[in-house]
């Protein structure tokens, strides 16, 4: 079992998340455009429906977990495993996540994030709205970089939510690209087609969101009363 130590905490690893909140979009995004914004990583988008990529929007709110409790963002584009070239929709069942964007608001986190995984964790400040529609303010530096509202979405059955799912997610930090492992299982999961809506603020990331086309409509937006899951070593690929 390995080990690293952050600010003087011993994580063994796997890390664990035993309880946290999820809300997500998924966007249907130009490829090309989506290309450009991770040129830099070497990966390649995953490519559907002719020139289209996917690109999600996330908010996690983690309670219980060996990192602590804190509020993340990411912006996450579905690429391709490195090496391969597969296109259309069955390419995206093999598809990761390449983490573009991840705002955090606790240090140990954000340490944690890009000493073990590579992952492109900033400070932020986050603004929670929980009244007739759940949304999110996201601050860099004082600097808006997006919110976020959501419809409330209509309940899965838990018997196609809560068995285990892999997956791996993919960053790019000092020239080296990553692959980090995971499983989670999910419960409470809500899906809505469309559902959301995005209002871009002035920081340089919601510039690259807007290069995406955004804001504009979700192909469907979900959450989760809960996500239960595991982070491996980041396994470097290239």
């Amino acid at each position: 079992m390995s080990q690293h130590t952050i600010q003087g905490t011993v994580l063994n690893m796997p890390v664990r998340v035993r309880t946290a909140h999820q809300h997500t979009a998924m966007f249907v995004v130009d490829a090309d455009a989506a290309q450009r914004m991770i040129d830099y990583s070497g990966l390649r988008v995953c490519r559907f429906l002719g020139n289209r990529a996917m690109v999600v929007l996330m908010l996690m709110r983690y309670e219980d977990t060996d990192l602590g409790q804190y509020w993340e963002y990411g912006t996450n584009v579905m690429v391709n495993p490195p090496g391969s070239d597969a296109t259309g929709l069955t390419a995206l069942q093999s598809a990761g996540a390449f983490v573009h964007h991840l705002p955090v608001d606790q240090s140990f986190t954000l340490e944690a994030g890009r000493t073990i995984w590579g992952y492109p964790k900033v400070m932020a400040d986050f603004t929670i709205r929980d009244e007739r529609r759940y949304g999110f303010d996201v601050t860099i530096d004082g600097a808006h970089v997006l919110s976020m509202d959501f419809a409330p979405g209509l309940p899965v059955p838990s018997r196609l939510t809560s068995r285990p799912q892999v997956h791996s997610t993919y960053s790019y930090a000092d020239g080296v690209i990553r692959e980090t492992p995971g499983e989670m299982r999910m419960t409470g999961v809500r899906y809505r087609p469309g559902g959301v809506t995005v209002q871009l603020g002035t920081h340089p990331y919601a510039a690259e969101l807007a290069a995406l086309g955004l804001p504009k409509r979700a192909l469907v937006s979900s959450s989760a009363a809960n996500v239960d899951m595991t982070f491996a070593d980041a396994k470097e690929i290239a």
